[in-house]
């Protein structure tokens, strides 16, 4: 088995600090003494097995499989679902080969299988960079209100998650994203998740709310001067499960301010969420869900492992996320790798074990293996995700 030097690049310059790569096994019978062509099946069915784990479509499995995997070589290229495949092992025994490889994915594709399960996302509360810029109209808690109505306007628009809030205090993110503190940041998402019960944390930062320098009704002369305010807010996305930053936008726009300076508004009011610049945030986020769906459709639905019995797991997904009675996953063990240059990396363990759901409340599932077989080394705090 060898890599192409494109393949051997890419893995070298590719990845992100947070890369995250699937270790799977996959196996093939040996046909007329055939061995390279069984080991070549035998990594397609690992490979496929990543790669619907990871939440790639079933279209686009084949697709890459087929692309990826060529008799002995492996030759890696630019996918918008492999970033880098690795051998780890081979062994053989009798007709049977098994194959262990290492896959760093990170499915694109529009239309993927994870899209029929909503994900559970905690909104916390924003953080205005410049809080003396609240002072005109006393819009202080601006913070606090954005986020609770980007979660209702999540949970009845949006399609594939499922929000919760934290607003009663501000987390460290800012300072930690101002000081460039990134796995700092990875820790804080990781134990805000573990403790909500969330798989992704949404963090945001209002950084303008300034008003533009021109008025815009000089020729109005008879009326009190009017300026637009700007309107400025970057959102982050982060996986609880490894940290990682999945997904990063900024938005800006401006309205006209319509009170007079010295007017205290109240935000939470119909009325201000009807004026101009009430009606410009509320549009900002809309365009937020829009983008947020969008990139978080084809994010695999990874529920974690609350309770093991003998041959029975139960899951922290219900009927609210999508799951159905008979539904299979397949389960995961989080784990490290590190790299020869000393880098690390969050990832994933396939186990072999695969179960079936056979009881389904709103937030949580009880599943079983299907030979009846016992779990072995499942245990709670791993992950299951949908096949």
């Amino acid at each position: 088995m060898r890599f192409s030097f494109i393949g051997l690049l890419i893995l070298l310059t590719s990845c992100s600090s947070y890369c995250q790569w699937y270790e799977t096994k996959g196996q093939a019978f040996i046909i007329k003494s055939d061995t390279e062509t069984a080991r070549t099946k035998a990594m397609e069915n690992a490979l496929k097995k990543a790669l619907l784990v990871a939440g790639a479509s079933v279209s686009s499995v084949q697709q890459v499989v087929n692309g990826l995997l060529t008799q002995d070589e492996i030759s890696i290229r630019a996918s918008a679902s492999v970033n880098s495949l690795e051998l780890v092992d081979e062994t053989y025994q009798g007709n049977l080969v098994t194959v262990t490889i290492r896959a760093d994915i990170f499915p694109q594709e529009q239309q993927c299988f994870s899209a029929d399960y909503r994900k559970s996302l905690l909104i916390t509360r924003s953080n205005l960079l410049h809080q003396e810029q609240a002072n005109i109209g006393g819009i202080y808690g601006i913070d606090k209100v954005l986020m609770n109505k980007l979660s209702r306007k999540l949970n009845n628009k949006g399609h594939y998650l499922e929000s919760k809030l934290a607003l009663k205090g501000k987390t460290q993110f800012s300072r930690l994203n101002q000081s460039l503190m990134l796995e700092e940041i990875k820790q804080l998402s990781i134990a805000l998740a573990d403790a909500t019960d969330t798989q992704f944390v949404l963090f945001s930062e209002i950084h303008d709310i300034s008003f533009a320098q021109e008025i815009n009704n000089s020729w109005e002369f008879w009326q009190e001067d009017i300026y637009d305010r700007n309107f400025d807010i970057g959102i982050y996305i982060y996986n609880g499960n490894n940290g990682e930053l999945i997904f990063q936008q900024d938005y800006k726009n401006s309205a006209a301010w319509s009170y007079s300076k010295r007017t205290q508004v109240d935000v939470n009011s119909a009325a201000f969420w009807q004026s101009a610049y009430g009606d410009i945030m509320s549009q900002t986020l809309d365009q937020m869900i829009a983008d947020i769906d969008e990139n978080m459709m084809c994010q695999a639905t990874k529920g974690k492992i609350v309770q093991v019995a003998g041959n029975k797991i139960t899951i922290n997904l219900g009927s609210k996320h999508g799951v159905q009675v008979g539904d299979e996953f397949s389960l995961l063990h989080l784990n490290n790798f590190i790299s020869d240059a000393g880098n690390t990396y969050a990832g994933f363990n396939v186990s072999d074990f695969k179960v079936k759901v056979t009881q389904v409340s709103n937030q949580s599932a009880r599943a079983e293996t299907t030979n009846e077989h016992l779990l072995g080394n499942v245990q709670v705090g791993d992950l299951a995700v949908r096949d």
